[in-house]
């Protein structure tokens, strides 16, 4: 494990945990690579400090944000809902430290700039808050909706403000109607790695897989907000932690020797998120795989490699492992921290067939989201047996791993006869609330147990 530290950004380390033992014969080497940030501006206190200016640059601001209000016509229905949504933006203002950028903008069918306007970003201080807050009292619903419109048209506004930190929120309560998913697919294409989103659905008219859509292609973070009222609380939330974060674009790379190939690498804590297919070559057999932006806080991961086969007593390294931060003003990139995942040839069967327990938890952690979303889904398409099949052995998952938010939702949607068998019985009834957070919420996991 190695460590890297600068004023103004956090402390990152790495930890490789994995059974390096291979059977003779043996090509598959798994790890779970833990990496922590801390003693960033946030002080470990989770409390945003001030920060300056990026040196070289005194008049760039740290981070910006920029709000996106779904205010298409259903947002009237309740009347209420669409002052909700006021209300959290202008809570969600508030939580703006003095000197970051932000913007708010209006999403119907079009993209609209609602404060500051003109193009640009406004730098929040007492002044620009209240004018914002102002400028919200107007907002009204009518029309459409095209999510990809209000992501470009958060892109352009990104893209002036120079910020190191871009995030984005957004607000929807509909489906994607007014654009066709190929457009908010291309949206997200030209959107991703440009900034992060979190994204929320408020009430149960909306798409889930629309909103998890956005969110994982930006990596952010999505969740229902069912009851409006709700939605204050939500986006002082989201607020307080984008105010956190520190450094932006960092990247998991990759460095393998001939002969071995990678199978997977995904996020597995605090979310399951496969980021194989996202992967940008960084020179001869490296590859950087996105992460996003940093606070305090910590994340897994699970590498999976295929190694050549070996005989026993060989051993080889099968991965480096790097924490990389471009550079920028362009210059070669900063190595935060590195680990090595190893492979060694064993004919000690206890050894070789011990698996290690943080794998073991992350691959039931991963087992679980994906049971949950096939069960859903059977469950919607009238295949109830495949539907109690898939819901029951996720029954059996959550408890076992002690993921007990996840274990409470799925006793809404099912009645557990037994847990540990993971024997279930559909709901007669089940509200769509219900179902609509399980959904969004089941690739949270929970860490494993030290």
């Amino acid at each position: 494990m190695a460590n890297f530290s600068k004023s103004n950004v956090p402390h990152f380390s790495l930890d490789v945990y994995q059974n390096e033992y291979l059977p003779e014969g043996g090509r598959e080497v798994n790890a779970i690579v833990t990496v922590t940030a801390t003693g960033g501006g946030t002080l470990g206190t989770g409390v945003p400090q001030p920060r300056t200016a990026p040196p070289g640059d005194p008049a760039a601001p740290s981070a910006a944000v920029v709000v996106m209000v779904d205010c298409s016509g259903s947002m009237d229905y309740p009347p209420t809902k669409m002052r909700n949504a006021r209300e959290a933006t202008a809570a969600a203002v508030d939580t703006l430290r003095d000197g970051v950028a932000f913007a708010v903008v209006a999403g119907t069918h079009v993209a609209k700039e609602v404060y500051p306007g003109g193009g640009r970003l406004a730098v929040a201080d007492d002044r620009t808050r209240a004018e914002a807050k102002e400028a919200l009292r107007r907002l009204s619903a009518g029309g459409g909706t095209a999510i990809g419109t209000w992501l470009r048209l958060a892109d352009q506004l990104f893209s002036g403000a120079g910020a190191a930190i871009r995030h984005g929120i957004l607000l929807t309560d509909g489906r994607n109607e007014h654009e066709s998913p190929a457009d908010l697919k291309a949206a997200l294409d030209a959107c991703a790695g440009r900034f992060t989103c979190d994204a929320r659905g408020v009430g149960t008219d909306w798409e889930v897989k629309e909103v998890t859509q956005i969110s994982s292609a930006l990596l952010g973070t999505a969740d229902i907000v069912a009851d409006p009222s709700g939605l204050a609380a939500d986006f002082t939330r989201m607020m307080e932690t984008a105010m956190g974060k520190e450094v932006a674009d960092v990247a998991l790379r990759l460095w393998t020797p001939v002969g071995t190939e990678i199978r997977y690498v995904k996020q597995v804590a605090p979310t399951v998120e496969d980021l194989t297919a996202r992967r940008t070559e960084a020179g001869p057999r490296a590859g950087d795989y996105p992460t996003g932006s940093w606070g305090d806080e910590s994340r897994d991961y699970h590498v999976c490699v295929r190694v050549p086969e070996a005989a026993v007593g060989q051993e080889m390294l099968a991965a480096r492992v790097s924490l990389i931060r471009p550079d920028p003003a362009g210059g070669a990139p900063e190595a935060l921290s590195h680990g090595l995942v190893r492979a060694v040839w064993t004919d000690d069967m206890a050894a070789s067939t011990a698996i290690n327990p943080q794998v073991a938890h992350y691959t039931g952690q991963a087992e679980l989201a994906q049971a949950i979303q096939q069960g859903l889904d059977a469950r919607k398409a009238g295949d109830f047996d495949g539907a109690t099949a898939k819901l029951g052995r996720a029954v059996q998952l959550a408890v076992a791993s002690g993921n007990t938010d996840t274990a409470k939702l799925l006793s809404k949607v099912v009645d557990v006869v037994d847990a540990t068998t993971g024997t279930v019985r559909l709901k007669a009834k089940v509200t769509e609330a219900d179902e609509m957070t399980l959904e969004t919420r089941s690739t949270k996991t929970v860490r494993v147990k030290k």
